[in-house]
């Protein structure tokens, strides 16, 4: 893996830890759930042979601290920390962008926001139930997660949440064995100290994220939304896919599941090269 150029990036409310790999267009990729930076690593280098590729901890995450730690996280202000880094590494050229789960809510705000720092944007399953038109259902289980995570817990609460994001009869169903790759497996310290933070902040601010449709509507063009090829049925699945068919686009399927990047890190990081360049 080649080592990455790092540096540390000031904003409201927090300071930002990236990374640069390579030379090209600028390709910012938008980590979603627990993950940081680090998550990228498998497909990084690869990507780095075409774009100057840039990673980074979402504010409040491993190695970018908040200036208040008890702050509430908000889209928008995540979509302007990836803003700010965008001004930094591609001054008036716009860039594509790449955001998973929670990170492609914070790449699709960036789009409607700012269009014209965005040239592209591939949207890996972003949670954003509020499109869906059993929403109300939705907004119910972050509540019950929230609320099981203020009264019992990580580990209760993080249960409410696998079981609300299933597809209907995966908890009887026999699940096949996933095995990491090295590299993710070292990254699961890392992970589970985030955690908290995911679930008590980043949960209820992200999924009740209601993005503009008509703006969404005008972009169309400049936006991928893709899902995983494992993931249907389930949860994270659902708003894209509903969005695509709204859009009229085509709905690009990713090797592996919601995680396919880490369980399918080739795989995914070469399919991503190919959307890229459509």
């Amino acid at each position: 893996m080649t080592e990455p150029t790092t540096g540390s990036l000031p904003v409201h409310g927090a300071t930002l830890h990236y990374e640069v790999r390579g030379h090209g267009p600028l390709l910012l990729l938008i980590p979603g759930g627990t993950g940081g930076a680090a998550s990228f690593d498998p497909v990084a280098d690869d990507l780095a042979a075409e774009y100057t590729v840039a990673t980074y901890d979402p504010r409040g995450m491993s190695r970018s601290t908040l200036d208040d730690p008890e702050a509430e996280q908000r889209v928008a202000e995540h979509a302007d920390d990836a803003l700010q880094i965008l001004e930094l590494l591609s001054p008036g050229e716009p860039a594509r962008v790449f955001g998973a789960s929670s990170g492609a809510i914070v790449a699709v705000h960036l789009l409607t926001a700012h269009p014209g720092r965005v040239e592209r944007v591939v949207a890996h399953e972003p949670p954003m139930v509020e499109v869906l038109p059993d929403a109300p259902g939705h907004r119910a289980l972050i509540a019950r997660v929230t609320d099981t995570f203020h009264r019992e817990g990580l580990v209760p609460a993080m249960t409410v949440f696998a079981t609300g994001l299933k597809k209907d009869g995966d908890a009887t169903e026999p699940q096949a064995e996933i095995r990491l790759p090295p590299q993710a497996a070292a990254r699961a310290e890392q992970t589970m100290a985030n955690l908290p933070y995911f679930v008590g902040r980043i949960v209820p601010g992200f999924m009740s994220y209601a993005p503009d449709i008509h703006r969404l509507e005008a972009l169309s063009d400049r936006l991928v939304l893709a899902c995983g090829q494992d993931s249907r049925g389930e949860l994270p699945y659902r708003p894209a896919a509903f969005l695509a068919e709204h859009l009229g686009t085509e709905l690009q399927h990713f090797p592996g599941g919601h995680t396919g990047l880490t369980t399918h890190p080739t795989e995914f990081g070469e399919f991503l090269r190919k959307v890229l360049r459509a």
